[in-house]
């Protein structure tokens, strides 16, 4: 863990960095949800160490200095920001706190609208006709932006209504730009062979900073405005503010609504997360207000926040963490996948751990590293990828990844060649058909799926006529198709699919052990199903989670993971699935032999040794191959070694025979 002062100060230089972007320069160089996630980071350090906390971190101001180049105007109220939560039980959180604060917030509605995404503004009015409309800024003093603001044709010169025609008012508002008048502007640049702009809240920051208003006017801008101060009436509500904006000449956004249950905000806010890309501005949230203008008040501000607001943030679709390690899958083809496994962090509503780096080439492109922070998206909203490295971030002495020096390190029983004109390593000699099939043997072998009739030349036979491509294809396989082999008659064919078909349910730890992840044998697979109980905990489990099981270590729980985070594997296991295979969930009741452990020596008549450890597994007991201190007992059958019974009694292991051990697991 890196030292926390030395990181809090490397968060605060490049959060200083990005704010500057964003709020003087209007051109970002990263997404909101880099910077939002690095300033979470920086909070949550900073609670952690109060004697972190600066008067210069960017945790303790609204925004940035204006930019040089445009006049200065002081706000008559400070423009705050919002305390960003993001998921309903923080918005819980958040009405709790403030109910403990003021008891009337219990019977209390809420006024709820889209969060857009744009720049924030404040027109202000003198006795009815516009004044001067100035940015954010620090929210103390912004920038004097009137004379593009004025071609904006939904901000009215002239406000309507008697109420507002004496006096100062101001309306705080945000300028939007539509994603169709981005796409239009884009196409107007590629055809002059120039760059097309990134997104419309940049391009609207863009053109509200143009000192000619002509090109400003030339691109259609909207204001939507939002809340009503200065020289004005007392309004009751913020539902009322809408009303008098609308009624004044503003825009503001009809899917705004009141609500009398945070419940029926969250449904709400759930709703429009779904259907955000029907709207025609961008969004990332919901603001939601306390609707009781002076019960909204009176719960006061804390920092740079009203207590009685909070924004709303849907699930990132960026976030930042840190590399813990790079581990390597082998995949179906024998191709070496590097996969960086990491901090948990949430992207588009799951938790996302690890993400493939598809080969050295691509790691080499971005230059990732053990220890760097990282920005991680999906692409297409299902695979994790690593988009870049943020430089600044990199802690010293970092080294670059090394390929060969890894594979080498993690497969030292295996050779690896990268064949010419190829950008992947490859098992050397490994054919897909070869490692398909011996794939195959073990999914089918006894001790995993146990299904019958698949051996070796059954397999061999399957794969060489392409009927089975990949592990799920068996459970395609029908009667008509396999008694066209060689191999096969009407009955035996029938037989095979049956027995196939007969396995969609296997139990956990068989599924487990057929999937042939590296490292995982039997017992290791029972401990994974007995300590996770359904496959779905599993595919998610963290490093450090698979750390803190018994009898898994730091190389079982990489191999884990990586297997997990290999892309071919994910697809497999969700064919299986679509096919109807679902292995059985373990029971969370412990068996009668639960915490004991047996090991069997010599030859059993009732049955054979692999169906004793089953049934000593199906209890809830350990099987071993060697007797040993935590060995609770020896089962001896026919012909039993000398030397097994002789270490029993020497570590004081109970010797049963076969009749008693029937009645343990009776």
């Amino acid at each position: 863990m890196a030292d926390p002062a030395k990181r809090a100060g490397q968060l605060k230089e490049l959060l200083r960095k990005y704010s500057h972007e964003y709020h003087v320069q209007d051109n970002p160089s990263v997404e909101d949800s880099v910077y939002d996630g690095l300033m979470a980071e920086l909070k949550i350090l900073e609670q952690a160490h109060p004697e972190l906390i600066t008067p210069d971190s960017p945790t303790q101001r609204v925004g940035e200095k204006p930019a040089a180049g445009f006049k200065s105007v002081r706000h008559m109220e400070r423009m705050l920001s919002l305390d960003d939560v993001f998921s309903d039980d923080e918005v819980h959180a958040w009405l709790k706190r403030i109910t403990k604060l003021d008891s009337k917030v219990e019977k209390a509605d809420f006024w709820a609208d889209i969060k857009m995404d744009g720049l924030a503004c404040a027109v202000y009015y003198q006795d009815g006709l516009l004044e001067v409309a100035v940015t954010r800024g620090d929210g103390t003093t912004g920038e004097d932006v009137t004379h593009n603001v004025r071609t904006i044709q939904s901000v009215p010169l002239k406000l309507h209504g008697k109420h507002f025609s004496k006096g100062r008012v101001g309306i705080r508002g945000e300028i939007i730009m539509h994603r169709s008048e981005l796409e239009r502007i884009n196409k107007e640049r590629e055809a002059e062979g120039l760059a097309p702009y990134a997104n419309p809240r940049n391009l609207a920051a863009g053109t509200i900073r143009q000192l000619d208003p002509k090109l400003t006017a030339k691109r259609k801008l909207y204001f939507r405005a939002f809340d009503i101060f200065g020289e004005v009436e007392d309004f009751k509500t913020h539902h009322d503010i809408y009303d008098s904006l609308t009624s004044a000449g503003f825009q503001v956004n009809k899917q705004a609504k009141q609500y009398n249950s945070i419940q029926k905000v969250l449904d709400f806010a759930h709703g429009w997360e779904s259907e955000r890309n029907s709207l025609p501005f961008n969004t990332d949230g919901l603001v939601i207000k306390i609707n009781d203008r002076k019960l909204y008040r009176q719960l006061g501000v804390v920092g740079k926040n009203p207590r009685g607001a909070v924004a709303y943030k849907y699930p990132a679709e960026q976030a930042t963490t840190v590399v813990k390690d790079i581990v390597i899958s082998i995949g179906r083809t024998g191709a070496a996948t590097p996969i960086a496994t990491f901090e948990p962090v949430q992207i588009a509503g799951t938790t996302v751990q690890h993400a493939s780096l598809h080969n050295s080439d691509e790691i080499a492109r971005i230059d990732v590293r053990i220890g760097d922070t990282v920005v991680v998206y999906k692409a297409g909203d299902i695979i994790p990828k690593v988009e870049k490295v943020l430089l600044e971030l990199r802690p010293k002495n970092t080294k670059k990844f090394n390929m060969e020096a890894t594979l080498k390190k993690q497969y030292p029983e295996l050779n690896f060649e990268r064949p010419k004109g190829e950008v992947v390593y490859r098992i050397k000699g490994a054919t897909r058909q070869l490692l398909l099939k011996k794939n195959l043997e073990h999914y089918a072998s006894k001790s995993a799926l146990d299904i019958d009739g698949l051996g070796e030349k059954n397999v061999a036979a399957l794969v060489d006529a392409g009927y089975v491509k990949d592990i799920a294809d068996i459970y395609s396989l029908t009667k008509d198709k396999v008694i066209k082999l060689e191999r096969f008659a009407y009955l035996s064919a029938e037989n095979l699919v049956s027995a196939i078909n007969d396995k969609k349910n296997p139990s956990l730890p068989r599924f487990i052990y057929g999937l042939g992840i590296r490292h995982v044998g039997v017992q290791t697979a029972i401990d994974l199903s007995n300590h996770f109980r359904e496959l779905t905990k599993l595919v998610n489990a963290t490093i450090d989670e698979l750390n803190n099981i018994d009898g898994i270590g730091e190389v079982v729980a990489e191999s884990i993971v990586a297997w997990f985070a290999d892309e071919d594997n994910i697809q497999i296991l969700n064919k299986l699935s679509n096919l109807g295979v679902e292995p059985k969930a373990q029971n969370n009741s412990k068996g009668k032999l639960f915490g004991k452990s047996f090991v069997v020596t010599g030859t059993l008549e009732s049955m054979g040794r692999d169906e004793a450890a089953d049934k000593i597994r199906s209890l809830g007991g350990t099987f071993q191959l060697s007797v040993g201190k935590e060995t609770t007992y020896l089962v001896a059958g026919a012909n039993v070694g000398a030397s097994k019974l002789e270490k029993a009694k020497k570590l004081g292991t109970k010797v049963v025979e076969e009749i008693e051990f029937l009645k343990l697991i009776d």
